[in-house]
Formats: C-alpha cells, structure tokens, sequence
C-alpha cells in the first residue's frame, strides 16, 4: 500500500486526452499517468432516456466519416437545419446547432474514432449527453446511441421528453444508416 497513514486525498486533474491522478498523504506522493480517462455514459438515472440501435451495411470508418462530418449533417439528418463547430473534432470543441427548431449548444466530450462520439449540450434548460458508440459486425457496423435529458422541465414532463427523445434518436440511426449506406455504395461502384 502506498499510503503509511489514513489520510489520502485524491486528485484527478483532466489535460486534454491525459488524466493525472495525484494521490497525497502527509509522507508520500503519488503521481499516475493514465492516457484514457474513463467512458461517458448517459445519467441512468435521468428523467427521460432514449436509445436506438441498427446494422449498418458500411464500414465502420464511413459510418465515422458521416457522423464527425458535424457542417454536414444538414444534408443527410433532416431534423438538423444548421450547425457550426467550432474547432476540430477534438474533446472541448462546443459546436451550436438547431434541430427540431431548437438552438443547442453541445461540447464534445469524448472522441474516440472511430468507436465514439459523445457530447454534452443545453437547450431551455434541458441538459443532455448523447452517446454514439459503433462496433464491426462482419461486413457490416452495429450502431448503438442514446441519449439522457435532464432539467426542470424534464422532471415536469417526462413521459412527452422520452417519447420526442425516442423518436428523434430513432429517426437520427435511420437517416445515418441511409446516408452510410448511401455513401459506401457509391464508392464500391
């Protein structure tokens, strides 16, 4: 054990894609470098939660491409009328986008491609974090996302904020499968 006394204070300090761990006591002092911080998830416990899932028959990488293409989800995700990020598809980057006639402002949280996508956003006080995750399936890619909102209003109304959550993700899998596809079939011919 490192500590020689009960006394230990733990420090998690985030840089970008490194997470330094500091553990202190009275006589010792412990530095680890851990280059993965651990997953985001959705808050299980939140008021409203939504998931959707499908195969796609595209390569992982283009379904990649499609999704951290965020200037272009306008053409292929009709519920999405604008978007701008502003930076590189990098944790910290915000980006602001309005879907379903809503301004959003997200953060991406997580980026780990081609296997994840995560942001956080708030939209009249909703606070969201959506999490995309892919995985190869043969010649295939299982794509897995869901979402949890949380807020006053969320509380007030969950029943209605599960049933447009549950729509949304569900019409996002669907247009994202089409336009893989789409894409994957183009460049095979």
């Amino acid at each position: 054990m490192f500590c020689r006394y009960s006394t230990l204070v733990i420090f998690h300090i985030a840089l970008g894609d490194v997470c330094v761990v500091v553990l202190w006591n009275l006589n010792y002092v412990m530095l680890q470098w851990r280059t993965t911080m651990a997953q985001i998830e959705v808050n299980k416990s939140a008021p409203a939660i939504g998931v959707a899932q499908t195969l796609v028959k595209a390569p992982i990488e283009t379904i990649w491409q499609v999704l951290s293409d965020f200037e272009g989800w306008p053409k292929w995700n009709k519920s999405v009328s604008r978007i701008h990020l502003n930076g590189p598809v990098k944790v910290g980057t915000t980006f602001v986008w309005v879907a379903g006639g809503s301004k959003i402002v997200s953060q991406l949280e997580e980026v780990d491609a081609p296997k994840r996508l995560v942001w956080s956003g708030k939209t009249f006080g909703i606070r969201a974090v959506h999490v995309w995750k892919f995985e190869k399936k043969g010649e295939g890619t299982h794509v897995h996302t869901e979402e949890s909102f949380e807020g006053l209003i969320v509380r007030l109304f969950p029943g209605l904020m599960k049933k447009m959550l549950a729509k949304t993700l569900s019409q996002s899998v669907t247009a994202l499968k089409v336009e893989a596809e789409s894409r994957h079939g183009r460049s095979r011919a």
